[in-house]
């Protein structure tokens, strides 16, 4: 693949907040080998979507949203609308024009 991936990325729930609030963005990832050239796949994947996220997104404590090389328990994600675990979670290939929601499910009390 070497053309740029469009997708569309959401945080809701708070998890927001780690991304200097703004909800919703568009993104053009570059082709995977330009951005990660030791990489031995050809498709993005929701692990290095993960990777790129905290190196272009996120804004602050990253201990928040990510735990190891996935989310952190207690946020959700869904792959245009659906629950990630039904889609192969970390290893789901993105395609063009997917929909990747972060929805934080922690609350503090």
């Amino acid at each position: 693949m070497t053309e740029s991936l469009n997708i569309s990325i959401q945080f809701g729930g708070g998890a927001e907040l780690l991304f200097d609030k703004i909800k919703k963005r568009e993104v053009d990832l570059p082709a995977l080998k330009k951005y990660l050239p030791d990489c031995q796949r050809e498709k993005w994947t929701i692990r290095e979507l993960l990777l790129w996220i905290k190196e272009n997104l996120l804004r602050e404590r990253e201990e928040l949203f990510l735990q190891g090389d996935s989310v952190r328990p207690g946020i959700l994600v869904l792959i245009n609308d659906a629950d990630w675990e039904l889609c192969g979670e970390l290893d789901y290939e993105l395609q063009n024009r997917d929909t990747i929601m972060f929805i934080s499910t922690l609350h503090g009390g």
